[in-house]
């Protein structure tokens, strides 16, 4: 793997970008977005300055994966650059396997987790308060623990180098209103436990996830990326215990690495070394092909 294959960030002079951040870029194209997937990784919210090679591919390819599989109203309209408008045209080399043409929708401000295993900042809340999101838990869980039923966990969802913040149900339904706040409640559970079940049988534990909604004509919609290995936290069943933190096919490399060196967690980041950029690659390369059944052909 070397940095030439690695697409920082995109370039379309031509298209008219609209936004940039810790990893798509997206352009408006009329009446559709474009969004590319850069191969930009951030970890605790901060961007590093080198990338991931084929990170950007993965994360695309298997978006369009799981909005096929899901059988839910999505965004997505095509992922293939071939049948992209005309002034895309230009660009298609670049944006080949890591771009999707997807309807415009108006986002909800909340980001939807889905929790199955007591994790992350969940388990953090957790240890301090015996509640995760003013949801109260049952007493001496240990970490990585399954919890009886999936919960639903909000959170907010926080600008470029800020860090998302979770919030209870109150606050959201506060935020986007009742109806729309259980709505998204029962399709973010829904698809949860239709991730959840597939990775099953590759072998995977799909611990917890998050989603992006938005409204097109008054629809609730699923935007943005689902189910990857940046979106959520995949384990292999075959290493799973409680009381530890499993090893996860994601940005851990990067995120152990980062805690080595005592990271202060501000920008800018520090260059990665050449063996955590080669394994982080290889774990999205093999996420991939796990939950896909194909080899990358990218």
């Amino acid at each position: 793997m070397n940095q030439e294959a690695i697409l920082w960030e995109s370039n379309c002079p031509t298209l008219n970008r609209v936004s940039r951040g810790k990893v798509r870029d997206i352009y408006d194209v009329g009446k559709h977005l474009l969004i590319v997937t850069t191969d930009r990784i951030s970890a605790f919210d901060v961007v590093m300055p080198n990338g991931i090679p084929f990170k950007g591919k993965v994360l695309n390819r298997l978006s369009e994966f799981w909005f096929n599989f899901l059988k839910v109203n999505h965004h997505m309209i095509t992922c293939d650059v071939d049948e992209m408008p005309e002034e895309i045209s230009p660009y298609k080399d670049q944006l080949r396997d890591r771009s999707m043409l997807v309807k415009k929708a108006n986002p909800f401000p909340v980001e939807c987790v889905a929790r199955g295993y007591i994790i992350g900042s969940g388990w953090k809340d957790y240890q301090k308060t015996g509640s995760v999101c003013g949801i109260q838990l049952p007493e001496g869980l240990k970490q990585a623990a399954k919890f009886e039923t999936p919960i639903f966990t909000p959170a907010t969802k926080a600008k470029m180098g800020d860090h998302d913040e979770n919030i209870d149900f109150e606050t959201m339904v506060q935020t986007v209103g009742a109806e729309k706040a259980q709505a998204l409640r029962e399709i973010t559970l829904s698809i949860y436990k239709k991730g959840a079940d597939f990775a099953e049988t590759k072998g995977l534990i799909l611990a917890d996830t998050k989603f992006e909604f938005g409204l097109i004509d008054g629809e609730i919609v699923l935007i943005d990326e689902v189910l990857t290995p940046d979106s959520s936290r995949y384990w292999p069943q075959d290493q799973y215990k409680e009381g530890i933190s499993p090893p996860s096919f994601d940005k851990q490399f990067v995120r152990d690495f980062l805690e080595e060196i005592k990271f202060d967690k501000q920008p800018p980041g520090p260059e990665l070394p050449v063996e955590i950029v080669q394994k982080t690659g290889e774990k999205y390369l093999e996420a991939f092909e796990r939950i896909t059944g194909k080899a990358p052909n990218f």
